[in-house]
């Protein structure tokens, strides 16, 4: 079998990222078009997750919002470009 590009590969293995935000956040609110663009380009579904509904979120990341993680490792906090955070997914999902 050959795969005539890495999106391709990537398409037959789909992932998602989760998103932690609290509501009221603007840095959330301006990271959120960033999160989706970059897991556009890597092929995966984004998981918006309120940390305020999980009393265990909270406590671990509290004020750090927003966060993007891939299979459960924080791969970024704050804002981030595009490139950079498509750049950690595929790190992330490539080399766990």
């Amino acid at each position: 079998m050959t795969f005539r590009s890495v999106a391709e590969l990537a398409f037959l293995n789909r992932f998602s990222v989760e998103f932690l935000v609290r509501t009221g956040c603007h840095l959330c609110d301006d990271m959120a078009p960033t999160v989706r663009r970059a897991a556009r380009w890597a092929v995966a579904s984004v998981d918006t997750i309120d940390i305020d509904s999980d009393d265990a979120l909270v406590r671990d990341y509290g004020l750090q919002v927003p966060v993007v993680l891939v299979n459960g490792q924080a791969i970024a906090e704050g804002l981030v470009g595009p490139a950079v955070l498509w750049t950690r997914i595929m790190r992330r999902r490539l080399f766990g």
